[in-house]
């Protein structure tokens, strides 16, 4: 069975995506890496068929910015001589996402639009539950509805099945509003 991951991109990085037009369009491409400021999706478990929704943490609050299938992870020294053209043209056209050292490179078929209004709501951010080998935790530092610090979402984790169920259909329910 599938799993969903959440991965957190830095403000930085949507204000400029967000600037140079980014925004609807749909999500091809992630890139990861060895250090925490741009994470591995290999160490983090991704496989073919599991879904990853980058976040964001911005005025206490988490976005869910689109959601994309992994369809595979390759790595980045070798991914022009394994893609196809269109989809070595769809790496160069997310160029922006690659920031740092990085060592591999999700691509997928076209996931969600990407969009930076879509907030989790608070009661599912109160609710929303990762897992790993060691068991289940939600997310620490919800007081409020409100995120006070990012710390427990930095990097790339899975979801728990119900939390994953949660974020597709807040996706599929603001894609059709």
């Amino acid at each position: 069975m599938p799993n969903a991951y959440t991965a957190l991109w830095t403000n930085d990085l949507c204000k400029a995506l967000a600037r140079e037009g980014y925004a609807g369009e749909r999500l091809t491409v992630m890139f990861g890496g060895p250090h925490q400021s741009l994470p591995s999706f290999l160490r983090a478990g991704v496989r073919p068929g599991d879904v990853i929704h980058p976040i964001r943490v911005f005025r206490k609050r988490m976005w869910v910015l689109g959601a994309m299938e992994v369809g595979r992870v390759l790595d980045y020294d070798t991914v022009g001589e394994e893609l196809a053209m269109e989809d070595y043209l769809r790496l160069i056209h997310w160029k922006p996402l690659k920031a740092g050292c990085v060592s591999e490179v999700v691509v997928g078929p076209p996931g969600s639009p990407l969009t930076f209004d879509r907030p989790v709501p608070p009661d599912l951010l109160a609710r929303l539950t990762y897992r790993s080998r060691r068991g289940e935790r939600q997310i620490r530092h919800v007081v409020d509805g409100e995120l006070r610090s990012a710390v427990s979402v930095h990097g790339i984790y899975r979801l728990a099945p119900e939390s994953a169920a949660e974020l597709n259909a807040l996706i599929r329910e603001s894609r059709t509003a």
